[in-house]
């Protein structure tokens, strides 16, 4: 093909020796130039490029020596490159571009056919194309000839690809590799790289057209090529040649948007000359003037019209083929400068006959090419001299836009509600009130960057409205007039929330609103003047708000106050920044500075004029939590007295949880050592604290007689609301009050009353638990004597006791708090034996009994995995769907206090066998914590983990042979055989690295083997092992054995057949010959079905033997030489191929069955069932001993 090219090419020279130096210009391309490679050129390289660009060899050697220097002298001394092709130039800066196309127009333009390859070559070393181009002239562009010629083919031999295309009046012969589009060509190439070069080769392209603007752009020559060329290539099935000339083309249409928008101006201008000249007198000189300024005018609009047919050629011959390209680069590309042309064009491209492409691709599958739609039309919504033009396309396009606000790309949503949020600022027609009811709702959106965009939106139209008041004109109180408006933008928001119905989620909310309405929302003083404001008789006057309002205006402004002092950072909304910088860190601490300030002296009022709001307490005691530890207002101690003495009051006078929950982090916040004030704060909370244990002690003293709780119901009140408290402040911090032996009594004590109430044993459970742990975190500094350490060790003790046996109470809350107290406490006791100090009497060693560890697992097993058919008193109601996520969520608690236990060595590892077994039942719910349990005891101990899922497969497999042998009603507790064997392939899926956790792996082979055959003596009446079908379980985790584990495990199954007798025909046996199969199966490579049918037609394999092909059992494989083989399963002389008889008719029965249990058997199982007494808890759990 290259000879025919290049014997056509010698054939015109002799016809059109004319033409002779254009017809012969051809240039080569080799590796070497193309890409970062150019950089590493050889000298060879280099003398081939030159002698491949012998079209210039003349006319363009001076010039291109002369482009050279001024591009090396525009480097410096940073390059050492010679730039011999227009490619290279991309890699030396503009600064050296501008040199170089100055020069290359001067070559054009006294050789233009040799510079115009040059130019053409440049695009193809673009493209990543390492190939020949070759020109051939043609006379007449509608010659048949030509368009034959117009062919594409392969040469699979040569690996070439060859086309020829038209780019009048040349025949283009491009040679290139096939597998050129498996290549990453310049423009795709990962890294900075890829982003460097799109860059340049954009402003290449720029620079060209900027360089021949006045010169030979208008030649009707240089761009006829250039678009016929690119025209052809952004045409071509090659995604390279497509994607970047499909660039150059797009970039060539914004460049040519320039030349005519300078021609434009040259018109006005001219024009404006042209008005002036008439005005003055008449004469021949002026004559002469006007018509040499209209001659121009008219050349001006001229090349206007030529540049606007060039563009008009650009835009059908590529814009319109490749905007719904298959890529979606080009794609991109391809809308992003439609939206360039529109808006610095609009006189050409601004109407509906392009606005439509933009509105079409909108529905884009890719978010990368709505995107850039979007983003386009921000730019022409946000010049208002172009409103008048888009009418249509916004009344055409508005339901999509609004849709698009609910895209799955975060990116796109957030642009198109900043779209929104343009037109809604320039026309008030576009938009319906349902639309900006919807747009509204996106302030509680879960990301952050879509709120604030909704956020603004619903500030500029609901919020920012200033409406001058009477005094304001007649030049009235400018506080007045501040407070009448932020209470009218308060009122506002107050209606927007209410109407909403969100009532959980003011912080959201503000968070949407900071970035726009931080003014407002941090105008703390004017809010809480507000709210302190009293109703006047005839309600006139300020404004007055309901007990609702005033509830929201509350939660509104302690919102504000958390994002002062804390930032953005929300649960559950992503999109926030998480490192703040050194202005906004100083306006923070200005804040915080101000809050301080101003609720020292506010805060105490509030909390006085709101007392009997539970709800507005519990806002309103967060908010010294964020006070500034130093800060000038704290000279005053006075003010630090008084609110302290408030929170007091409120805290004797409430007992809602929120409200103590809220004083206890404040106390905590306020007695903190970097707090001025923290000496102060914290006498006043020991003396609130110790005048509740003084209350208490009297009360618990009366009530307790004899041995017996007897209370009255004010007492039985007063004792409840005093335990809560001190519940929520032991919660937050150590009160080191002796809470120990004043509570303990009530475990033991009994009414004819019924004991004591559940509350107050809940209650009392929490205090001390938290009294304990306490103890435990200090137990290092506190025990300084051996007594100290016995005496608290006497007390866990005493605790784990009486919470044992709370485990049994009638009352659920009871039973779930003893739980997790008990999973907290010894917790934290096995953490302190490991960072106690060796210098105190500690630790204090405690190991949970026998009895005390099998109640924690059967209270997880009974409470946590939860039939959905249960109807025990913790099913929820199916018709509330939050009730049902909040009893998961507790669930979910038991379960993870339960798996730290484990996880921490607090019980054996095999206590989280009965866990494992609802791994697959309850994957859903549970599946992750049961995961991570997994993997952290298996990084403690791997060989004991494996004996966990060992133990957990055999209970289940036991349990379901008791079923089997019981003969009754199915229970749905027990697990089938088809569920046993997925839990069994799902653990041996968490074996990923098969060296790290191969002694474990082979652990779990040996003792399956052990668990079936132990014991076992073949008897005419028991012909196989009652286990044997646990083989089929086993063999799910023979993909993980090592190919020297598999001889091993194999010769160990082996060891324990070799004395008993097989017969192919008896079902029984089938488990052991898949499981024998699975071990060989696993050393091919292959699945154990692929070696025996695991089907209803168990005989297949037998079948196949029978007909002389190769038995997968080892069995076989071992005895093939054998004379005299025998039906014995591990021998050396049996053989399956000694079976004879036909196989007869098998029936639809399981493949793997599970045999009953015989009597002999059931004494090597040592199987515990206990019932539940005081002394001991109910274990349903079955203990094997492998």
């Amino acid at each position: 093909m290259i000879q025919e090219a290049a014997a056509k090419a010698s054939s015109e020279q002799n016809e059109n020796p004319g033409v002779e130096r254009n017809a012969s210009g051809t240039v080569n391309h080799s590796g070497d130039e193309c890409g970062n490679e150019n950089r590493q050129k050889s000298v060879r390289g280099k003398k081939r490029a030159r002698e491949g660009s012998e079209n210039v060899k003349h006319g363009r050697a001076k010039t291109s020596r002369g482009g050279v220097s001024r591009a090396r002298s525009g480097r410096g001394k940073q390059s050492n490159v010679e730039a011999v092709t227009l490619f290279e130039v991309v890699t030396m800066g503009r600064s050296a571009m501008q040199a170089v196309v100055d020069d290359w127009i001067e070559a054009y333009e006294s050789d233009r056919d040799s510079a115009l390859l040059d130019l053409i070559s440049f695009f193809f070393q673009c493209s990543g194309c390492k190939g020949v181009v070759t020109a051939e002239m043609c006379q007449n562009r509608q010659d048949r000839e030509v368009i034959s010629k117009m062919v594409e083919s392969l040469d699979e031999d040569a690996g070439l690809q060859y086309k020829k295309f038209l780019a009048f009046p040349w025949i283009l012969t491009v040679t290139w590799p096939m597998d050129i589009d498996n290549v990453e060509y310049p423009l795709v190439q990962p890294g900075p790289y890829g982003r460097w070069f799109h860059i340049e080769f954009c402003d290449f392209v720029s620079v060209l057209v900027s360089q021949c603007q006045h010169s030979v752009i208008f030649d009707n020559y240089l761009m006829s090529i250039l678009i016929s060329l690119l025209t052809e290539l952004s045409d071509s099935c090659v995604r390279a040649f497509r994607h970047t000339c499909t660039l150059a083309a797009v970039k060539l249409v914004s460049s040519l948007v320039g030349v005519a928008l300078s021609l434009s101006v040259g018109v006005e201008n001219s024009q404006k000359m042209y008005n002036v000249e008439k005005t003055k007198t008449t004469g021949r000189q002026r004559t002469l003037q006007l018509g040499r300024i209209q001659k121009k005018i008219t050349e001006l609009r001229n090349k206007r019209v030529e540049i606007e047919t060039m563009m008009d050629t650009i835009f059908k011959g590529v814009f319109l083929k490749r905007y719904r390209d298959v890529l979606p680069d080009i794609r991109s590309i391809c809308m992003e400068e439609l939206g360039v042309w529109m808006k610095l064009y609009s006189t050409s491209f601004l109407n509906d006959s392009y606005l439509k492409y933009m509105g079409w691709m909108l529905n884009d599958r890719q978010p990368e090419v709505r995107l850039k739609c979007v983003l386009g039309l921000q730019a022409l919504y946000g010049d208002p001299v172009l409103l008048s033009k888009l009418d249509l396309f916004s009344n055409r396009f508005k339901d999509r836009m609004m849709s698009m606000t609910l895209d799955k790309d975060n990116e796109v949503a957030v642009q198109t509600i900043k779209l929104l949020v343009l037109i809604s600022k320039t026309s008030d027609e576009v938009l319906s009130p349902e639309d900006y009811k919807q747009l509204f709702q996106f302030v509680y959106s879960s990301h952050r960057l879509l709120a604030t965009s909704a956020g603004e939106l619903l500030y500029s139209r609901l919020l920012n409205i200033s409406s001058p008041t009477p005094e304001a004109e007649d030049g009235g109180n400018e506080d007045d007039t501040h407070t009448l408006q932020t209470t009218t933008k308060l009122m506002a928001l107050l209606r927007f929330y209410q109407d909403s119905e969100l009532h959980q989620h003011v912080v959201y909310l503000v968070d949407s609103l900071w970035d726009c309405a931080g003014a407002l929302l941090k105008d703390w003083s004017t809010i809480t003047s507000i709210l302190l404001q009293d109703p006047t008789p005839d309600n006139t006057g300020p404004l007055v708000l309901t007990a609702t309002e005033q509830a929201v205006v509350v939660e509104i402004l302690v919102a504000s106050v958390r994002q002062a002092s804390e930032g953005p950072v929300l649960v559950g909304r992503s999109g926030a920044k998480k490192v703040m910088s050194a202005k906004e860190k100083k306006t923070q601490m200005d804040d915080c500075s101000k809050i301080t300030e101003h609720f020292l002296s506010v805060l105490p009022k509030m909390l006085s004029k709101f007392s009997h709001s539970s709800d507005m307490l519990a806002s309103l005691m967060r908010i010294p939590h964020y006070f500034l530890p130093e800060c000038p207002a704290t000279e005053n101690p006075q003010m630090v007295f008084d609110l302290l003495a408030k929170m007091g009051a409120v805290v004797d006078l409430h007992t809602n949880p929120g409200v103590l929950e809220a004083a206890a982090r404040s106390y905590q916040s306020l007695c903190g050592e970097e707090k001025a004030w923290h000496l102060t704060a914290s006498t006043a909370r020991d003396s609130l604290a110790q005048s509740w244990v003084d209350r208490l002690a009297p009360l618990l003293e009366v009530s307790l007689t004899d041995g017996t709780f007897s209370a009255d119901e004010e007492k039985t009140g007063c004792i409840l609301a005093t335990l809560k408290k001190l519940s929520a402040f032991h919660n937050a911090q150590d009160l080191k009050l002796k809470l120990f032996e004043l509570l303990t009594p009530l475990f033991s004590a009994e009414s004819t009353w019924g004991g004591v109430p559940p509350e107050i044993l809940l209650e009392s459970l929490r205090c001390l638990c938290f009294s304990m742990l306490w103890n435990l975190n200090t137990s290092g500094v506190t025990l300084t004597s051996r007594e100290k350490a016995v005496a608290q060790r006497t007390q866990l003790s005493v605790f784990c006791e009486k919470s044992y046996r709370c485990l049994t109470h009638v009352n659920m809350n009871v039973r779930e708090q003893a739980f997790l107290g008990l999973c907290d406490i010894l917790t934290a006791h096995n953490y302190q034996l490991h960072v106690f100090d060796p210098t105190s009497y500690g630790p204090l060693r405690y190991t949970p009994n026998p009895k005390l560890q099998r109640a924690l697992s059967t209270f997880t097993l009974d409470q946590v995995f939860i039939s959905p058919d249960s109807n025990g008193q913790n099913r929820v109601s199916e018709d509330s769907e939050v009730e049902k996520l909040e009893d998961l969520h507790r669930r979910r608690n038991l379960l993870a206090a339960y798996s730290k236990l484990i996880v921490h060595g607090v019980l054996e590892m095999s206590m989280a066998a009965g866990i494992y077994s609802f791994y697959m039942k309850h994957y859903n719910d549970f599946g992750d914590i049961i995961k991570e349990t997994l993997y952290r005891t298996r990084q403690t101990d791997k060989i004991e983990s494996a004996h966990t899922l060992v133990l957990c497969l055999q209970q289940l497999f036991v349990r379901l042979k008791q079923e089997q042998q019981s003969g009754g009603r199915a229970n749905p507790a027990v697990q089938t055989f088809t569920s046993i064997k997925e839990l069994a392939r799902r653990f041996a899926l968490t074996f990923g690295d098969l060296v790290k956790y191969r002694e474990s792996v082979a652990m779990i082979h040996t003792s399956g083997i052990e668990f079936v055959f132990h014991g076992f003596v073949q008897t005419p009446d028991r012909l196989s092992p009652p286990y044997l079908p646990y083989l089929a379980i086993l063999s799910e985790f023979s993909s993980k054995l090592l190919k020297p584990d598999k001889k091993t495990v194999l010769t160990y199954l082996q060891k324990h057949t070799g004395e008993h007798i097989m017969s192919p025909k008896e079902d029984c046996w089938q488990p052991l010959i898949y499981y024998r199969a699975s071990l060989l199966a696993v050393a091919d490579g292959e699945d154990a079905s692929s070696y025996v049918s695991f089907d209803k037609r168990p005989y297949l394999r037998q079948n196949l033997l029978l007909d002389g092909s190769k038995s997968p059992s080892p069995i076989s494989a071992i005895s093939k030489g054998s004379k005299a083989p025998k039906h014995t399963v591990g021998s050396r002389s049996s053989s399956l191929r000694s079976v004879s008889n036909p196989p007869e008719k098998i029936n639809k029965m399981d493949p793997c069955p599970v045999t009953t249990e015989p009597p002999a058997i059931q004494e090597r199982l040592d199987i515990t069932v206990t019932s539940t007494t005081e002394e001991d808890v109910d274990v349903d759990t079955i203990e094997v001993d492998v």
